[in-house]
């Protein structure tokens, strides 16, 4: 038992490990991962059988590790440890006198978890909020796909031990048990059970989560990407991604669980009535339950010489690969310093010649993070030789030989450019619905209730182009068009297309990458009329909390984690936080359990 360990032969391996800790990430369904599903000969059939329901053949002696890992003392309640096992490290959890040993990275990004906030019987990522239950270790709130391995714990004379399977301990995630499709007319009928249309993060998490849940019918996934589902946030922050890194999940992982993707594939009508939608190209799809996440459509400049070439918006892989190419060395024109705008203009400072922002407040991300945090983060761009003309827009494109030689402002300026790109907000995907009988705002976005139902029955909508009302702000009616919000929506979505009454509770959740900084945000701010800032603006090593009235309605953190997932779990817990409570800095309030 314990103890015993020399360092494993790497003959035995059976899986690749000699990736850089970071690709790792990207491998998540390797030759024997957990996802990868494997076909066993029975009775002359093969069936799937998925790695964690295989044959009842239990891991033997030989695919497992067991090690004393500590002594019973050695953790207080309410502590978290990293421990070795000697083929991969265990996060051990002491909580209400238990002890509970699970993978220690969060299977979105691979952030340490033992940095993160234990409580409620969850302990929260500390990069991007992502929720697991330490009984389980199964997901609980999003962002990411997979769940974490629970490893099996033991005390015996005083000893903690921990056993875990080698293979369990390399892959670091666990894909949920989920159902095949056993409908007959998959991939051929004109008919499906469920077709969701939009294959974004709610859409994705939404098939996934029928499957999960033994939903074993039809379901008909339909984009107008050329690829599979992919991390679309990652567009604006590594421009130079490729499609197949992007990926969320493998082309097999499709296959094995019998979710359809149509690629390129865009709806023009949808009949309530009939039950069908009707395509671009004149094929017709009954549905008995539909799920529309649309996404939305960026903005583009109306100004004169808009049709110039090598102005672009970033909606896809082959956008922001053709940005970085023609930025190479030459001048880059960002019009827009909002998220998307000035993560692009962050990633191109190491490519191209010169880099301008043009927008029109006076501050970058003014209207989300307030002027004194945008003015810290401007002065890191200038640090890093971003020209900025602010309060002023583009009112000409100037070309030669039909290729972008120039922007004209309002001011009279003239910048040069070789590439421009847009990142002046989007607007609901909507459309195709007009006439549908599907309420839409005034603004075009599909009101949903919390069970993320439309208007009509059999209908539900997620993501980024509806709005929902938000539990923690008095159920106010909002969209907020971010990839952890549209996780959830899509897995309360499937919930009730399945009858589980579920409703969304979860507190938002988002973050920026820029120079390798991330700024962390939970909550929602809008409307704030104060921000309190604790620690050093300058150094980017601070915590601001958005007030209204006396209440504290988000936070932003740099250089300064876990407290924004901190901020997250006590508002999830239904807790107010006092504007007095944050004016002190005083933090101790933060530390107690979440009361």
């Amino acid at each position: 038992m314990g103890g015993c360990f020399s360092k494993p032969k790497p003959v035995e391996l059976k899986i690749e490990v000699v990736l850089p800790e970071k690709e790792r990430g990207k491998e998540e369904l390797s030759a024997s991962g957990k996802g990868s599903p494997r076909a066993y000969q029975g009775n002359g059939t093969a069936r799937h059988f998925h790695a964690e329901e295989r044959l009842p053949t239990y891991p033997g002696p030989q695919d497992c590790v067991e090690a004393a890992v500590c002594h019973v003392k050695d953790l207080e309640n309410g502590q978290m440890r990293e421990v070795e096992l000697g083929w991969g490290k265990v996060l051990l959890v002491k909580d209400n006198g238990e002890f509970h040993a699970l993978g220690h990275k969060c299977p979105h990004y691979g952030a340490p978890l033992v940095k993160g906030v234990l409580s409620r019987g969850r302990v929260r990522c500390p990069w991007h909020g992502a929720c697991f239950n330490i009984s389980t270790g199964d997901l609980e709130d999003f962002p990411g796909l997979d769940s974490l391995h629970k490893f099996q714990v033991k005390i015996e004379k005083e000893k903690v031990y921990v056993r875990a399977s080698k293979q369990a301990l390399q892959l670091q995630r666990r894909t949920k048990v989920m159902a095949k499709c056993i409908s007959p007319s998959a991939g051929h009928s004109s008919s499906t059970n469920v077709l969701i249309v939009g294959a974004g993060a709610a859409g994705l998490v939404c098939a996934e989560t029928l499957r999960q849940e033994g939903f074993s019918d039809r379901i008909v996934l339909c984009t107008l990407d050329r690829h599979l589902p992919y991390d679309r946030p990652k567009l604006s922050k590594s421009l130079d991604a490729q499609p197949e890194q992007l990926a969320l999940r493998p082309k097999e992982f499709f296959r094995a669980y019998g979710i359809e993707v149509l690629t390129e594939a865009q709806v023009v009508t949808v009949d309530v009535k009939n039950k069908k939608v009707v395509f671009k190209d004149g094929f017709k799809l009954e549905y008995s339950k539909l799920l529309l996440a649309p996404g939305s459509s960026p903005k583009s400049l109306s100004c004169k010489g808009k049709e110039v070439e090598n102005v672009f918006t970033i909606r896809t892989p082959e956008d922001a690969n053709r940005v970085v190419r023609l930025a190479r060395g030459r001048n880059a024109v960002v019009v827009g310093a909002g998220f998307l705008g000035m993560e692009v203009a962050a990633y191109l400072t190491e490519k191209a010649h010169s880099v301008s922002v043009v927008e029109l407040e006076e501050t970058p991300f003014r209207r989300f993070l307030g002027d004194r945090v945008g003015r810290a983060l401007m002065k890191m761009f200038e640090n890093n030789r971003v020209k900025f003309y602010m309060q002023t827009e583009v009112s000409e494109l100037r070309a030669q030989e039909g290729k972008l030689k120039e922007v004209v402002l309002k001011s009279s300026k003239v910048v040069r450019a070789d590439v421009c790109v847009v990142g002046i907000g989007a607007v609901p995907a909507t459309g195709f619905l007009k006439q549908s009988g599907i309420s839409l705002d005034s603004r075009g976005f599909i009101p949903v209730n919390k069970m993320m139902q439309t208007n009509i029955p059999g209908v539900f909508a997620a993501g980024d182009a509806v709005t929902f009302p938000l539990a923690w702000r008095n159920n106010r009616k909002v969209n907020i068009p971010h990839w952890q919000i549209a996780h959830v929506q899509g897995r309360v979505a499937a919930q009730n297309m399945l009858a589980q009454e579920a409703e969304i509770s979860t507190v938002p959740y988002l973050w920026t990458a820029m120079f390798g900084k991330s700024l962390r945000y939970a909550g929602y701010g809008e409307g704030f009329d104060d921000v309190i800032i604790q620690g050093d603006l300058e150094e980017l090593k601070f915590v601001a909390f958005y007030t209204k009235g006396d209440e504290v309605i988000a936070v932003a953190s740099m250089n300064y984690d876990p407290i924004v997932s901190k901020v997250a779990e006590v508002l999830a817990s239904g807790r107010t936080i006092r504007k007095r409570e944050v004016e002190t800095g005083d933090m101790s309030w933060l530390t107690g359990k979440g009361s």
